[in-house]
């Protein structure tokens, strides 16, 4: 009977132990400086890695209880590691695109955009056309858009059209507007504007968004060979910077299904958020089969809707409440209600998230009307999600008294702080000095209870993380300057900064339960820099690199 009893108390005591004994981790992260974005656990030195979650976060020594024979032991040697950062506005293709084609980014003046537009003609084939993105006047003098007939001065022959680095203006030269067949009498489309010579009513060669279509549907469409590039070439690029998720702002069903194949094939590492351009067939097709969330090991989800609702402001289509304070317009919308309203009922039926960009305070008035209206239309009880988190893309200009009315309605603000650093050197122009009391608010809106979802519009911007913390925090351009009207008051602190570009954007795809903050449970996704951001003087964070991006447990990118 002793036998039997002192038997009884060596198991109870082996399983006790075996049961105490935390299950060894494949990857091992030590010595470093973590920020969790866990209010119950902010800091940390150590992250265990299992099966591309976490395991544990802790002290380096609590950490050694989950190295086992085979676990791969990391020392980050006092570097500092955030949750994996994610973009949350997001152009994939064109990251790419502007790889490949003529990069105008950085371009001086007008001689500097001629002498490089000149370098690519002489390369090329008479007929070929010249493309290229990048160009923004701000700083040229004049600061002023440049004409097709400045451009004809370099390329008499090839067709032209580059566009400005927001996207939604472009400039074409004489050879592209006459294949496009625009004269003086073609009217502007619904939601673009051909620009016109005031003296003559000649077309000056600016075309902005809908009627940039006019000459873009005459470029040759690019092959599979050149938009798998493009789609690999920017993976590529945001894993270098720590981007370990992106919102792909804007696409369609032919580049999911390329997606698709190339995650397949494991070529894709990066995390994409989905957004399917509408209204479209693609919009109707995805109301119809409803969403896919996690595909290939959470890597791809497509589950929302984008709608572009008004132009930019630098191109001067944006829609305004008011006429712009140096040209006789005030924007323009690009939908109207009819095209938008049974989509937006149906999404909320179906449990599909709209997103729509809206950067003027009369797109952003209107879309809050028109989001309000489809809400009423379907109250909780008939939606597929209650909270269905819809989200305005921008929100730059936005009236005062809108501002509560996001986090009335449940409606993320999605910005991108570097472009108030950029817009902010002639916004002012622009509007004048009164609607800068709403422009890149983002103080405003956290106080007023939103959450606001932090991303980049590369290529747009630059899309790099560092310039986006800096602009967030400091509101100040690049090079320390801050002018009247940038109201420094809404600048966000460091938690702040980083919430927007972790767990607020993870909220903005439904994803907080899974990625956002470094805790057990959830997805192993790690940016490592090379700096403490959340310490460091401000200029000293432009400085700081991307040296680890750790998607899913595996380091995808490592200096």
């Amino acid at each position: 009977m002793r036998a039997i009893s002192l038997t009884l108390i060596i198991a109870s005591l082996c399983l006790g132990l075996a049961l105490s004994t935390p299950e060894p981790a494949d990857t091992l992260f030590i010595n470093g400086n973590i920020y969790t974005v866990n209010d119950r656990a902010p800091h940390a030195e150590a992250v265990a890695v299992k099966n591309g979650r976490v395991l544990f976060v802790g002290s380096n020594k609590d950490a050694k209880a989950y190295q086992g024979a085979g676990t791969r032991v990391i020392d980050l040697g006092g570097r500092t590691v955030v949750p994996g950062l994610t973009d949350a506005h997001y152009h994939l293709s064109g990251v790419g695109e502007r790889e490949m084609t003529l990069n105008l980014e950085g371009t001086a003046s007008l001689e500097d955009l001629l002498s490089k537009i000149k370098t690519r003609v002489d390369a090329a084939k008479p007929g070929d056309w010249i493309t290229g993105r990048g160009w923004i006047e701000t700083f040229w003098k004049p600061s002023v858009f440049p004409t097709r007939w400045e451009l004809d001065r370099v390329s008499p022959n090839n067709p032209v059209i580059l566009v400005r680095a927001d996207g939604h203006g472009a400039v074409a030269n004489s050879a592209a507007i006459r294949i496009a067949e625009i004269t003086k009498d073609t009217p502007s489309p619904f939601g673009g504007e051909i620009m016109k010579d005031k003296k003559t009513g000649e077309p000056n060669g600016m075309l902005l968004d809908n009627a940039q279509g006019l000459v873009r549907k005459h470029i040759p469409a690019a092959g599979r060979a050149d938009q798998e590039q493009a789609v690999l070439l920017a993976v590529k690029r945001s894993l270098e910077l720590g981007w370990c998720e992106i919102h792909n702002s804007g696409s369609n069903y032919g580049e999911v299904a390329l997606l698709q194949r190339l995650y397949g094939d494991g070529r894709i590492k990066l995390r994409i958020y989905e957004a399917i351009r509408g209204p479209s067939v693609d919009t109707q097709r995805l109301l119809k089969e409803g969403p896919t969330v996690g595909a290939f090991d959470h890597r791809l989800t497509y589950r929302h809707i984008k709608v572009t609702f008004d132009g930019a402001l630098g191109s001067k289509g944006a829609a305004l409440l008011e006429p712009y304070s140096d040209y006789d317009s005030n924007g323009f919308l690009t939908f109207k209600e009819e095209d938008l309203m049974p989509m937006f009922i149906e999404a909320l039926k179906k449990g599909i998230q709209v997103e729509t960009h809206a950067i003027g305070d009369r797109a952003n008035r209107v879309i809050l009307d028109l989001y309000e209206k489809a809400m009423n239309a379907v109250p909780p009880d008939q939606r597929k999600i209650r909270e269905p988190r819809w989200r305005v893309e921008h929100a730059q200009i936005v009236n005062p008294v809108d501002i509560p009315r996001f986090a009335k309605l449940g409606v993320i603000p999605s910005m991108q702080p570097s472009h108030a650093i950029g817009d902010l050197h002639f916004a002012a122009s622009r509007l004048g000095l009164k609607r800068l009391e709403g422009a890149y608010a983002w103080q405003s809106f956290l106080k007023s209870g939103s959450v606001i979802a932090g991303g980049s519009d590369a290529p747009v911007e630059r899309g790099e993380p560092m310039i986006e913390f800096y602009a967030a925090v400091a509101r100040k351009d690049q090079k320390g300057f801050s002018g009247e009207g940038w109201h420094p008051e809404q600048a966000v602190s460091r938690e702040q900064a980083l919430k927007m570009f972790t767990i607020w954007a993870a909220y903005a795809a439904f994803e907080e339960q899974e990625k956002g903050s470094i805790e057990p449970g959830k997805l192993a996704d790690l940016t490592v820099l090379s700096a403490d951001i959340m310490k460091i003087a401000e200029p000293e964070i432009l400085k700081t690199k991307c040296v680890m991006t750790v998607v899913g447990g595996e380091v995808v990118y490592g200096k």
